[in-house]
């Protein structure tokens, strides 16, 4: 008679290490389900050029927004031309006295050539005007966008057909040409042409004209992920269960449509501050003495042969500015779409 098999004859210990193990959860830790806005940050955190360039985009807005203070503190403003209290800080041509471009302990930045402005304060104020006006565009032209683009998406038919023309329309406009063209015509709807335009109407102009030149791209974008959406089964199903047609959506279509729409947002703001500095730069945006990027950058240049330090400070600043948001929003959109990673 054959023996029994140690394992058909010794019964099955079960000791406190086995019911540990298979007791313990199936879910671990690292496997727990967590939300696609958890998800996206966990990826943002882990992109070094993204992290990097948010510490850099958030320093500018802090210093637009703090400018006021900074300025107080510092203890000048950039309108006061200090060349005119202290003759000494220019030479006989107008340019200044000191090396680069006049900096010192008491003008960091040095002074403007001519008329003496401090430099430093006239760069603060120039990223706080030239971000809000660029930050109001951007939201505008994001609001218009959505709204215009999801209900043309939603309603189709004859409503899809008109704004598809006329998105059409408008990108078929040389943007910079009719940017150019318009702001005259902006203005003259207020003030006669020979009289003074206040500052807070060019910036009104400036926010209108951009905006109504803007939202296409963006409207487009939404109405093609608009059309596609409505067909899906989520939407079928709250159509049948008597959802209005604004429920549909708020609660259903915008949640699908957060990611183009960050995206798109990221990557329009640095495009809005290149085009309003560009436009006062050309003269028909903000002009003289009000604190801009385009308009230092305009002033710089005419000096630049011999002085290169006042045209330095505000493009240096401004590349640092738009590269570092072009590569936030790079990054943003990787960490929302990991299909479209780099």
């Amino acid at each position: 008679m054959t023996p029994p098999t140690p394992s058909a004859a010794a019964p099955l210990e079960v000791t406190d290490e086995t019911v540990e193990k298979t007791s313990a959860p199936v879910n671990s830790k690292g496997s727990e389900s967590r939300s696609p806005g958890r998800l996206a940050w966990t990826r943002f955190k882990r992109d070094r050029t993204g992290v990097i360039s948010a510490c850099i985009v958030a320093f500018f807005f802090v210093v637009g927004i703090a400018a006021p203070l900074i300025s107080k503190l510092y203890g000048k403003d950039p309108y006061t031309t200090y060349a005119s209290q202290d003759p000494s800080l220019l030479d006989a041509f107008a340019y200044p006295a000191g090396p680069n471009g006049g900096m010192s302990s008491q003008f960091w930045f040095g002074v403007e050539p001519q008329l003496g402005r401090d430099v430093f304060t006239f760069l603060l104020y120039s990223i706080r005007n030239s971000l809000g006006i660029a930050i109001a565009v951007t939201v505008l032209t994001v609001v218009f966008g959505v709204v215009i683009g999801v209900t043309a998406g939603y309603l189709g038919g004859k409503t899809d057909y008109l704004v598809g023309r006329v998105i059409d329309i408008l990108l078929s406009f040389p943007s910079t040409l009719f940017f150019i063209a318009f702001m005259p015509v902006a203005y003259g709807l207020f003030v006669a042409d020979d009289d003074n335009i206040p500052t807070s109407l060019r910036a009104t102009a400036l926010i209108v004209v951009l905006t109504f030149f803007g939202w296409a791209t963006i409207a487009r974008l939404l109405r093609g992920q608009v059309l596609a959406l409505r067909e899906r089964e989520f939407v079928e199903a709250a159509k049948v269960t008597g959802a209005s047609p604004m429920r549909i959506v708020f609660k259903e279509l915008l949640p699908n449509l957060w990611t183009p729409i960050i995206i798109q947002s990221t990557l329009l703001l640095p495009a809005m501050v290149t085009t309003e500095a560009g436009l006062a730069f050309l003269g028909v945006g903000m002009i003289d003495p009000t604190p801009d990027w385009g308009v230092m950058i305009a002033r710089g240049a005419q000096f630049y042969t011999q002085d290169i330090t006042f045209l330095l400070f505000p493009g240096l600043a401004m590349v640092i500015f738009v590269l570092a948001f072009n590569l936030l929003g790079d990054s943003v959109r990787d960490a929302l779409d990991p299909k479209s990673k780099r």
